[in-house]
């Protein structure tokens, strides 16, 4: 079968600089790597083709003879490969780890090839058996009370725990653990995958490098069993939407006495059928008659901390906002608070019998336009649409 050209395979042009096809190799090494397309059959031969398509391309004195001759310039006995500009081709793996940057030999330096595929050359440290445990969430729901007074709050959640029978050590017997028969207490074996050979957990101890002779029955091994626990956890006054509170070690229990992970608890406000928030600022729509808002007066409001009054002036608008100073919500960790913006709503009497409309007739030729404001600056405004 013929091969494509080097620089098809790479997807890039003849123009291509140095930097270019790196980048390229890259994204292509990555896409077609055997470990990351176990049931692509093709992976690999891709693999092999684009690895050979960049050891040439990245060199210049073969990228330069491969432009000149093209296959035939490496072809073994003929053109220039005999006189040293290209030879065999090397492992497409170790092709791979220098393009990303691997630092080989003992150096035990870490690379963009590592963080991907995990440390190949056999420096990758076992695991242990005592393995930190997860991280949870949990996501609770409070009042906006609750949220401005602060509470503290029961949580029950399914987490894994501490095994009782076997006190987290994982064993039936204390300090009966070895190694690892499989990967030899590496925590890592070599399985071959064609033309080269990649490192992966060890199916027998999971990447500990150590075994328990004889596991616990009820956690098998793990030290650590499904149970219902209850936390209690205090909700600081100020909490807002979507706070998130730690809670220090009560995440899943860590594997053979390993440290337990963390709780992390998400605040929700249920929505308030009086007030609206805004940070630290609290709002209400108010509604008042219509003769309460021509006469004024004073108006009672409800507040977070109780009742609270203000004075209502005559000729209040709809829309008119009064602010009720410190009546909102307290700001997190401080003793200062927000403010209640309180919204009014004029009323429109909906349902008049005959008599309160006649009155309410002789009322409004009463006045006139001259007592009406609103009506009278707009209309000044739109009056050369009635022209």
């Amino acid at each position: 079968m013929a091969k494509r050209c080097y620089y098809e395979v790479l997807s890039v042009s003849r123009e291509e600089t140095k930097d270019g096809i790196k980048k390229s190799y890259r994204k292509l090494a990555v896409k077609f790597h055997p470990d990351k397309n176990p049931d692509d059959d093709t992976a690999e031969d891709k693999f092999k083709e684009i690895g050979e398509a960049y050891e040439i391309l990245s060199d210049e004195q073969k990228r330069a003879a491969y432009d000149r001759y093209g296959h035939s310039a490496f072809s073994q006995g003929t053109g220039p490969s005999a006189r040293g500009a290209g030879g065999g081709f090397h492992d497409p793996f170790d092709i791979f780890r220098d393009a990303f940057g691997s630092q080989g030999g003992g150096g035990g330096g870490s690379s963009i090839f590592d963080e991907i595929f995990g440390n190949s050359g056999g420096r990758r440290r076992k695991q242990g058996l005592n393995r930190a445990g997860s991280d949870l969430r949990y996501d609770l729901q409070i009042t906006l009370e609750e949220a401005a007074f602060g509470i503290e709050k029961e949580l029950e959640l399914e987490k894994m725990g501490v095994c009782k029978k076997c006190s987290g050590s994982g064993s039936t017997k204390s300090g009966e653990v070895s190694a690892c028969g499989t990967c030899g207490g590496v925590g890592q074996v070599v399985a071959s995958r064609g033309f080269f050979q990649v490192q992966q957990t060890c199916p027998s101890c999971h990447g500990a490098g150590e075994i328990i002779a004889n596991p616990c029955n009820t956690c098998d091994g793990e030290g650590r069993a499904k149970k219902t626990s209850r936390i209690k956890l205090k909700i600081p006054a100020g909490i807002s939407q979507g706070s998130r509170l730690r809670s220090t070690g009560n995440g899943d229990a860590g594997i053979c006495k390993g440290p337990s992970g963390d709780l992390y608890v998400v605040i929700h406000l249920r929505e308030h059928t009086v007030f609206d928030r805004d940070e630290d600022d609290l709002y209400c729509e108010m509604p008042i008659s219509f003769a309460h808002a021509t006469l004024g007066g004073e108006m009672v409001v409800p507040t977070l901390q109780g009742k609270a009054s203000i004075k209502i002036p005559a000729g209040t608008q709809t829309g008119t906002i009064f602010r009720l100073r410190d009546k909102g919500m307290p700001v997190l960790g401080s003793s200062t608070k927000g403010d209640l913006l309180v919204n009014t709503q004029v009323e429109v009497p909906t349902k008049l019998n005959k008599e309160q409309k006649e009155k309410l007739q002789d009322f409004a030729e009463s006045i006139g336009e001259e007592n009406s404001p609103l009506h009278e600056s707009f209309f000044e405004k739109a009056k050369n649409f009635f022209k």
